[in-house]
């Protein structure tokens, strides 16, 4: 599962999700964490940039959005950076999101659709 929100629109979720990180005006920003071209979310932080990935799928009919971790090319998750990531991500949209979702959850352990070993 990794990271999962409960809202009524998480296309919506997602997609200001996406604005907040590429707006260009620094007044409510997101400026912790990327897109890259294959429109996967990473860190941006100099300790744990780029150790791991989240792939957002979300889930109209389950009234969620859910963030799926995914290990770097040749490279595992560490525990540290799972741990790091999943709590960075659920800081982030409490920060920005805070009424846009009513909860979220992180799995403590990878699930399914998870890829953090090679």
């Amino acid at each position: 599962m990794s990271v999962k929100f409960f809202t009524a629109n998480p296309n919506a979720l997602l997609k200001e999700f996406m604005e907040k990180i590429t707006q260009e005006e620094k007044e409510g920003s997101i400026t912790t964490w990327e897109i890259t071209s294959t429109g996967s979310f990473t860190h941006k932080g100099q300790q744990y940039a780029r150790e791991a990935f989240f792939r957002a799928d979300p889930q109209p009919e389950n009234k969620t959005l859910l963030f799926k971790i995914v290990r770097p090319e040749g490279k595992n998750i560490s525990q540290r950076a799972y741990g790091y990531y999943h709590g960075h991500l659920i800081e982030t949209f409490l920060n920005h999101f805070d009424k846009k979702f009513v909860s979220a959850s992180a799995s403590a352990m990878p699930a399914d659709g998870d890829n953090v070993q090679g």
